[in-house]
């Protein structure tokens, strides 16, 4: 079982990133594998969501879809992702969001999840190590085009 956690600091709020990583729906315009996203249902209840989606990944010529179930806590700035089906015996990922002052935030992403084969682990793994650990990269990447780049002091 590969598990991967990272934390970055960005220049954006947790709501507007907390938002930004919760529009599911946009991931194949921006995200590293994502082939295409789509959302069997959506609940919401007491303040928050769940979703149930399904995530089409790929690499040459290798494409697995996987369906999981997404538990949108905005009070918490939190989002909860986990496995149901697909080509995984399990996957998990948390992404928090903690606001650090002036309109900034530490994004604090981990995913641990292993493939039910051990060749498609073999054949799909390093590749999905480097892609599960651009992936805070890319939504800072995403929100700097949303929102804008902070500037840097000279």
């Amino acid at each position: 079982m590969p598990k991967f956690e990272t934390t970055r600091h960005v220049p954006h709020s947790a709501q507007d990133m907390f938002a930004l990583v919760a529009d599911v729906e946009k991931y194949p315009g921006f995200l590293p594998l994502c082939d295409a996203l789509t959302v069997r249902s959506r609940k919401e209840r007491d303040g928050q969501t769940i979703l149930v989606a399904d995530m089409t990944v790929g690499y040459k010529a290798i494409r697995e879809t996987f369906t999981s179930q997404v538990h949108l806590k905005p009070a918490e700035n939190c989002i909860d992702v986990k496995y149901i089906d697909g080509p995984f015996k399990y996957l998990h990922n948390i992404w928090s969001f903690e606001p650090t002052g002036q309109g900034a935030c530490d994004i604090h992403f981990s995913i641990d999840y292993e493939f039910k084969s051990r060749l498609l682990g073999m054949v799909m793994g390093s590749m999905f190590d480097r892609a599960f650990r651009t992936f805070a990269e890319a939504f800072e990447k995403r929100a700097d085009v949303i929102h804008g780049a902070a500037v840097q002091p000279a």
